[in-house]
């Protein structure tokens, strides 16, 4: 009695979900009359690769008469297919892109068999991180070519992935990759509980879980850094860092991570040590020189232009005889400006974003000089400053710069150039507080670390640089020797 009232509920719920699934547009369902038996065929078109479908699945069910899904299950040469008696499970293995076959009159079971649609990019050069020299492949939306892309590089069973599901709509499939014996297992298992602890209805991309599990989610400094190149995944992996890989994104995430490697190009490493390093520290000079000399410029004008020297006094004076402003509302307007016309360039296609950039900056710059409305001083800088940080290697930390130099220019206003040193060291004591899955933000400079200096400000050499970054906690310290992945 009790296996015909389960038979019966089965069925009961095998109804109700095909009831359900007749409402959608895209759902097709077929049977097949053969001589002993009844076979019926169901799936979402928008879901599955039909030419699978017409090749693999159609023909066998055309030409043969079966007893049982156990001889389909043979005939069908596609692997992962699977037999299952839950009918309530059913909806959810269609959405995913699987058929399912059952027989009427039979036991209660149906066949899933996995045919998804999947359509992608082809693996393209980079367009963030272009480099000259080095590798021209970067990440693409589907999580398993990227993850392919790191295990050629990496070709070594020590390489774990721990995949999972996130989004309770989205069930965005995430990967979390590290190298076993490298990597500090507290760093993994960090990485791993909080995006297990992420309640999202839905991940799209990579940044929403970047959001979701950085440290401080009110700071404007990125504490987790991206990156579209598999080449730096795996020479991050090598060093002992965590990498997130999520479906549907070209970015992958890496942590922990410190400040001096937002400021660090990966085409570094294909330079010879000497010029690495002395573009290195022209991006650093640049980055501060942006952040810096707009805000310097009005504290000077407004509280200490006795610092002005005397050659410069007569061109400052006479490039401000006509502007109504006081220097704070001018340098607002042109970075304002400035970062309109930023907006209007990247938002816009890239034809027509490259002529909005050029010539809105040539004739907007020239037509407030004339007018009367900004100093021509001042646009020089501002336009200095905004070349300055085109420098940042990565693109989220080009945006925090863009950011805070607004409150420089207040405090700058304000309190003069010792305003501008308050506002920096609120910003370090920041900074101090920041951590990257809990590891120090700001080593090697704070704690000391002299041993990742090395590749720090500037690049050594790579025999001299022996050890992993103590940031990480590498469960190995000193790297590698051909004898420990020879296997």
């Amino acid at each position: 009695m009790k296996k015909k009232a389960s038979k019966r509920k089965k069925q009961r719920d095998f109804e109700n979900t095909l009831a359900e699934l007749v409402k959608k547009d895209d759902f097709i369902d077929y049977q097949f009359e053969h001589n002993d038996s009844s076979i019926c065929l169901g799936y979402l078109k928008s879901a599955i690769d039909t030419e699978k479908l017409e090749k693999y699945i159609l023909p066998q069910i055309q030409q043969n008469d079966y007893i049982d899904l156990n001889e389909v299950i043979n005939d069908i040469p596609i692997t992962k297919s699977q037999l299952i008696d839950d009918p309530n499970k059913l909806h959810e293995k269609l959405i995913q892109g699987y058929v399912f076959i059952y027989m009427e009159n039979v036991n209660p079971q149906y066949l899933l068999v996995p045919i998804p649609l999947i359509k992608t990019r082809q693996v393209d050069i980079p367009e963030v991180e272009f480099s000259v020299v080095g590798p021209k492949e970067a990440f693409v939306e589907n999580i398993d070519t990227n993850l392919n892309l790191v295990r050629k590089r990496i070709a070594v069973p020590e390489l774990n992935i721990e995949k999972m599901k996130v989004g309770t709509v989205t069930k965005t499939k995430v990967a979390v990759v590290s190298i076993e014996g490298i990597a500090d297992k507290e760093n993994v298992r960090t990485v791993i509980q909080r995006i297990k602890d992420v309640q999202m209805d839905q991940v799209i991309d990579s940044s929403y879980i970047q959001q979701a599990i950085t440290d401080n989610q009110n700071s404007p400094f990125p504490q987790l850094l991206d990156t579209e190149r598999p080449d730096r995944i795996a020479a991050v992996l090598t060093e002992g860092k965590v990498a997130i890989f999520v479906d549907g994104s070209p970015h992958v995430l890496i942590g922990p991570t410190t400040l001096v490697e937002f400021f660090s190009a990966f085409e570094d490493y294909f330079l010879n040590w000497t010029l690495a390093s002395a573009f290195r520290l022209i991006r650093l000079f640049a980055v501060f020189f942006s952040i810096l000399i707009t805000p310097l410029y009005v504290a000077v004008l407004t509280h200490h232009f006795e610092l002005i020297p005397k050659t410069l006094l007569g061109t400052l004076v006479s490039s401000r005889t006509q502007v109504p402003f006081p220097p704070i509302l001018e340098a607002i307007i042109l970075e304002l400006t400035i970062e309109l016309l930023r907006e209007a360039g990247a938002r816009l296609p890239s034809k027509i974003g490259q002529t909005i950039g050029i010539v809105g900056g040539i004739v907007i710059g020239t037509a407030s000089v004339e007018a009367g409305l900004t100093s021509n001083v001042l646009l020089i800088i501002v336009a200095l400053a905004a070349l300055g940080s085109f420098t940042t290697p990565v693109y989220q930390m080009g945006n925090t710069i863009r950011l805070i130099r607004f409150p420089l220019l207040v405090f700058a206003h304000i309190y003069g150039i010792l305003g501008v040193g308050i506002c920096i060291a609120y910003i370090m004591v920041h900074l101090l507080k920041l951590t990257s899955l809990g590891r120090p933000f700001l080593e090697p400079i704070f704690p000391f670390r002299l041993t990742d200096l090395k590749d720090a400000f500037i690049r050594l050499p790579f025999d001299k640089q022996n050890k992993r970054p103590f940031a990480v906690r590498p469960e190995k310290v000193l790297r590698s020797t051909k004898q420990d992945y020879d296997k």
